[in-house]
């Protein structure tokens, strides 16, 4: 099989075994509803500023308890299988381009429930759900490459947050100010820089998992 045939082939694999066991969504789904049900207990009432924060925390767990699964949950055998039927480039992107996709459902979902338990809408609603799309690219480019790292060595778990932290903080902080830019309304132009910064850093973070995952990959 050639590339896009193999990526095509282990998407495929991904989203059946996720139709069986529902593990993802339906885990990360549970997160997300709990927690906003219980930021709007705490809080009823919350500053634009706050909910905005409050979004993009419960964002961030959710997408670690989603993404993080890609490769430290892959058992031996089933990496020996892959190993012998695709290339490593076509891993990585088949990874990637599925926790994109899981990633970007979930959070649409979970932002119509939170504008509708807080009863707010940005003002402009547009940009924040592009913010929203782009922050979930982000954040499953990056976790899936260091789901990648971290299943290479012991305790991936706890090596995968170390790893992600200096990469995800900066980012975060990207996605609040152009967040905070679509609830204050202001014109879509001042945020173009935003957008910009958050696409070089998907870009970069695609790029060094296409060089660095095949020699992990051979370990």
């Amino acid at each position: 099989m050639n590339l896009i045939d193999q990526v095509k082939f282990l998407i495929k694999k991904e989203l059946l075994l996720e139709w069986r066991s529902k593990y993802a969504l339906n885990g990360v789904l549970l997160y997300v509803v709990s927690t906003v049900f219980v930021c709007y207990l705490s809080f009823v009432s919350v500053e634009k500023i706050t909910w905005n924060a409050l979004f993009w925390i419960i964002m961030l767990f959710a997408s670690i308890n989603a993404v993080s699964k890609s490769f430290l949950q892959e058992s031996k055998g089933r990496q020996l299988y892959i190993y012998t039927i695709a290339s490593p480039l076509a891993l990585i992107i088949s990874k990637t381009i599925y926790n994109v996709l899981l990633m970007m459902l979930l959070t649409v979902i979970a932002l119509g429930f939170y504008t509708l338990v807080f009863n707010y809408v940005p003002e402009d609603l547009g940009l924040y759900i592009v913010a929203t799309l782009l922050g979930s690219l982000s954040f499953s480019t990056i976790f899936t490459m260091v789901s990648a790292i971290a299943s290479k060595a012991g305790n991936g778990g706890m090596l995968m947050a170390i790893l992600s932290f200096p990469v995800i903080i900066p980012v975060l902080i990207v996605l609040i100010k152009l967040t905070k830019n679509a609830i204050d309304g202001l014109d879509r132009s001042v945020s173009m820089d935003e957008i910009g910064i958050l696409l070089i850093i998907n870009a970069l973070v695609m790029a060094v998992s296409l060089i660095l995952f095949p020699y992990l990959w051979r370990d």
